[in-house]
């Protein structure tokens, strides 16, 4: 066998060199789709509010208060009118928050995303939140990134880990064009994305990341989005054990806050679901809401508050000018409720933010209460704030490393690592033990899409076909009668499979499993026809089973016939019969979590092609 390594060429689809020049475009794409995206916001917002084209509106700012009085509330209401119609005419896939389709997209659509969903993405979400509602940009900027990279990949019929790949690179790009944290960008890729983690997945989300990075840089700046104090964190604060079990039970708070607030966002689904008159009513009546809860915060506190991306709010929390206990904890609860409104009731944008501003301000709250409840107790609300923010990040998404770094990213501060990665692990672990599914999959689970939630090396398909066989083999023809399967079964003892043999030639297959579910070998023998199958793969026992999986994927197959040599001729080589059944057997592998058709086991489309009999 020829093992010598085939040339690389730039025009070849699988060349890591093409690839890297690709990513590198998807990443620009990504960090200039962030800068359009918020221009857009900008537009819509000054538009909607104040009557006036203008692309100025720093969010760090509390916006204010509108010439139009009381009929700002009509406002995210005129909003949910034009997002409905974009979403419903063109692309139903931009409704919600978004991340849920990129990853339904990965994980069973091949990488395959609508080009159209790019633009109603960023003209329905930056509708939204301009318009008043309490999402996030974060979410609709990687969706934009992901429809770019998933078109580009498309056009060039690159193989599907490539486009994935490219999908992933356009997320980790506008994650880090936004936050400015290449490293967070990279990590939430990894985390909620790719199906394989490998050099050559990594290396081309890397490289978008920096290229997003390097545009939201240009346009946004070097700072990060929030301008965080210097913290008040020293080596020996950190040793006081009454402080750490204080950031023990903010984790356990901000767990149990993190499954209030997915199953806030779905109770809400299903409640306006049921409501009758149709998309357009319904978001509309949920905007009208979301009006209602602005223009009460604006007109008994001076602030919008919860309208929009609520950076504002954050801002205030971190520079200490917002460190009232009642209003943070009713800050809390007016964002959950609206951010549910705005979602349920069928608004497109993001998660990311409003987690951020739930996180901040339950966190500052918590300080404050805590000192007072326990006097002396050194525990500092900005610091809380932001590992709350981190915490209730990772708690509602998953995203447990990327919230750890991407908070270190921005803080620069080495000593809020520990009670950082305390606080957001145990965030992580009482959302699991209460919830199975983060915000992003409960809605996949919701339409019957199961989603590993581990990424494992698979080291049980590195073993031989040969030794995955476990069933003996039958020749028999197609007249054979039940006698023959009945001397074939009491020599093996086990049901085997059977070998249909025509004119000296393998005709077709009958698996071991269906011999013993269906009884078989106590029954007429004319019952073999309608089980013969003559759709498989022929693969040598020394095979490993990790490329047997790439030959039945591609052949669209579940079985194999494992021979001695890869030949079907002579028979006297054939070893036996290889089922997908089989595999999942020795990988140890939950039968009903396992899919044929899924790519659990990383498998190159590269893989050779097996040779099949129809």
């Amino acid at each position: 066998m020829d093992t010598a390594p085939k040339p690389v060429s730039v025009l070849n689809g699988d060349s890591q060199v093409r690839l890297a020049i690709l990513a590198v475009l998807v990443g620009l794409v990504s960090g200039f789709g962030a800068v359009v995206f918020r221009g857009l916001i900008a537009l819509f917002h000054n538009l909607m509010f104040f009557g006036k084209w203008s692309f100025s509106y720093d969010t760090s700012l509390h916006t204010v208060a509108s010439p139009w009085g009381i009929w700002v509330i009509l406002v995210p209401v005129l909003g949910a009118i034009v997002v409905a119609f974009l979403v419903k005419t063109f692309a139903p896939e931009a409704k919600g928050h978004g991340m849920p389709e990129v990853i339904e997209a990965v994980h069973y659509h091949k990488g395959v995303i609508r080009p159209v969903v790019a633009v109603i993405k960023s003209l329905a979400s930056s509708i939204s939140i301009g318009s008043g509602a309490a999402i996030g940009r974060e979410g609709p900027i990687i969706q934009i990134g992901a429809a770019f990279g998933a078109t580009l990949g498309q056009w060039l019929r690159l193989s599907e880990w490539q486009r994935i790949t490219l999908i992933a690179g356009g997320a980790g790009g506008g994650i880090a064009a936004t936050f400015n944290t290449p490293i967070g960008g990279l990590l939430f890729a990894t985390e909620l994305i790719l199906p394989e983690i490998s050099a050559r997945t990594m290396i081309p989300v890397a490289i978008s990341t920096v290229g997003g990075t390097f545009i939201g840089q240009m346009f946004f700046g070097v700072h990060p989005s929030f301008n965080i104090p210097e913290l008040t964190l020293t080596p020996a604060h950190l040793v006081s054990v009454s402080v750490f079990g204080a950031y023990l039970v903010l984790g356990i708070l901000l767990g149990l806050v993190s499954v209030v607030y997915i199953r806030s966002i779905y109770l809400f689904e299903d409640v306006f679901d049921r409501i009758p008159g149709g998309y357009y009513v319904r978001h509309v009546l949920g905007m009208a809401m979301v009006g209602v809860l602005m223009y009460a915060f604006l007109h008994y506190t001076g602030h919008y508050y919860i309208q929009g991306v609520g950076y504002a709010t954050i801002q205030d929390v971190l520079n200490h000018s917002l460190m009232v206990p009642l209003l943070l904890i009713i800050l809390f609860v007016a964002k959950l409720l609206a951010t549910s409104l705005s979602l349920g009731s069928g608004g497109s944008g993001g998660i990311f933010s409003p987690s951020l501003f739930m996180g901040a301000v339950l966190g500052a709250a918590y300080a404050l209460l805590a000192t007072r409840v326990v006097p002396g107790l050194s525990l500092a609300p900005v610091n809380t704030a932001i590992i709350g923010m981190a915490a209730m990040v990772a708690g509602a998404t998953g995203a447990v490393i990327t919230a750890i770094v991407m908070i270190f990213e921005m803080t620069r501060d080495y000593y809020v690592v520990v009670p950082l990665m305390a606080v957001v692990s145990v965030a992580y672990g009482v959302r699991r033990i209460f919830l199975r599914d983060s915000i992003y999959t409960m809605k996949l689970s919701r339409r019957g899409l199961f989603l590993p939630d581990t990424l494992q090396t698979p080291i049980y398909l590195l073993r031989t076909a040969a030794d995955a066989l476990s069933a003996p083999l039958l020749r028999v023809k197609r007249q054979a009668t039940s006698g023959h399967l009945q001397i074939g079964h009491y020599q093996s003892r086990v049901p085997p499979s059977l070998l249909i043999i025509s004119s000296e030639q393998v005709e077709g297959i009958v698996e071991a499993e269906v011999v013993a579910r269906e009884h078989l070998l106590g029954h007429n023998a004319n019952k073999i026809d309608k089980y013969i199958r003559d759709n498989f793969v022929v693969v040598a026992g020394h095979e490993m089973l990790f490329d047997v999986v790439g030959k039945m994927r591609n052949a669209d197959t579940d079985l194999a016939i494992v021979s001695a040599d890869g030949q079907l001729d002579p028979q006297e080589n054939i070893l036996g019969v290889l089922s997908w059944w089989d595999i999942v057997r020795v990988s140890n592998l939950p039968s009903h979590l396992v899919r044929r058709s899924s790519s659990a086991a990383n498998t190159d489309d590269s893989a050779a092609d097996g040779k099949s009999l129809n």
